[in-house]
């Protein structure tokens, strides 16, 4: 499966939550690099998504990224399908 598939099915599944606010970050010119691949707000929780596929990896520049949002309290991962997404999310509620 393509990330950009794997990104669409993850955003609508988000869109389902209620008080869940949730965007595609865009890389280029005028965005940050680095920034994860989706930005979330779910119940007052900073969630900064990478999505991979099954054999990607994340690049330096993710990794110190997400390092920095998890320094400052958000939560930061890979995930590679919806599934990854709800196991996150249970995580962080239980």
């Amino acid at each position: 499966m393509k990330e950009s598939s794997i990104v669409k099915a993850i955003l609508k599944y988000l869109k389902t939550l209620p008080g869940c606010f949730a965007w595609k970050e865009h890389g280029g010119m005028y965005g940050t690099a680095g920034i994860p691949d989706i930005i979330a707000c779910i119940g007052g929780k900073f969630y900064g998504l990478e999505v991979k596929t099954e054999r990607g990896k994340p690049t330096g520049l993710q990794e110190a990224t997400m390092k920095k949002i998890q320094a400052a309290g958000g939560i930061a991962t890979v995930v590679r399908s919806v599934a990854d997404v709800k196991a996150v999310l249970e995580e962080r509620e239980g």
